[in-house]
């Protein structure tokens, strides 16, 4: 029981000073629950809405993909730059130590190889397994206008499901294939069709035209892929026009991982995303960098 010796009434009650509740910085997710904003404020900074996430879930589909051979070696020295990691499950349990700090977004479809059709995958992680996992949000493939688009499609809904009953946010993934174009036309119903649909954010890809009426046309955050490996500039050259055109940030992977210095990339990529770099600037920082941690390495 309580000690009630000396009990006093609260003095200061700021009686002049009206409560308020800011609204959540992050577009689109005002109405959400307070453990969908604590999750999605962890990945997103607060304080410009945008991130840089780590995108090594790759494995799933391409086995051991170059610079991912070890996880364990090339990637846990880049979580602490990154604002969050995308990854397996299996990867996680068996890679990253459990010390680590970075929020988790957890890859949750699975079902195909690259030997087979891409679009035909399944739920492939239970929402019991992703809460004892502690993500911080669940990661969906969806292929409008693949072969399985309408599986895909069930996919999203079911991990949203089972997500909100745990207040984990879903990012959809538009996955595109080999088939389908990267264009603003079709990036544009994907990524809508994926929010209407109850995804939280979106990961997508960058187009060169028209990316601003992508990102006006989705209502909820988009994130962009870094896609196939390009030269160091190329790539912080289309993070930086993809956040001034409307993304919330970057989910890379191979043009970060694949780099001679990745640990160098990935804190340009973070230069050009929270400082707004430019890439010349961002690309001086990386070469810098570089220099610095090829001295160290034969000093």
């Amino acid at each position: 029981m309580a000690d009630t010796h000396d009990l006093q009434d609260g003095k200061n009650f700021y009686l002049d000073v009206p409560q308020t509740c800011a609204a959540f910085s992050l577009k689109g997710s005002n109405a959400l629950d307070w453990g969908m904003k604590n999750r999605l404020a962890r990945i997103f900074n607060p304080q410009d809405g945008r991130t840089v996430m780590l995108a090594v879930d790759h494995g799933y589909f391409q086995g051991p993909t170059t610079g991912l051979e070890r996880i364990d070696i090339t990637i846990a020295p880049l979580v602490p730059y990154a604002d969050a990691l995308m990854i397996t499950r299996g990867a996680l349990r068996s890679s990253i130590p459990p010390e680590m700090a970075k929020p988790v977004v957890l890859r949750s479809s699975g079902g195909q190889s690259i030997l087979k059709e891409l679009s035909n995958e399944r739920v492939a992680v239970d929402i019991e397994d992703a809460v004892r996992l502690n993500a911080s949000a669940l990661a969906v493939q969806v292929y409008i206008g693949g072969v399985h688009e309408h599986e895909s499609i069930g996919n999203l809904v079911e991990i949203v499901n089972g997500g909100n009953r745990h207040g984990i946010p879903t990012m959809a993934v538009t996955g595109v294939g080999k088939e389908l174009v990267r264009d603003a036309k079709y990036l544009g119903l994907a990524t809508r069709i994926c929010a209407e649909l109850g995804a939280h954010f979106v990961k997508t890809y960058y187009c060169e035209s028209g990316f601003a009426r992508v990102a006006a046309g989705c209502p909820v955050p988009l994130v962009i892929a870094g896609g196939k490996k390009l030269p160091e500039p190329e790539a912080l050259a289309m993070a930086y026009r993809a956040v001034n055109e409307g993304a919330s940030g970057v989910d890379m992977g191979r043009n970060i991982f694949q780099c001679e210095a990745p640990q160098a990339m990935i804190q340009a990529v973070r230069a050009v995303v929270h400082e707004n770099e430019t890439p010349e600037k961002a690309h001086d920082l990386y070469l810098s960098l570089k220099s610095i941690q090829e001295k160290s390495q034969y000093a």
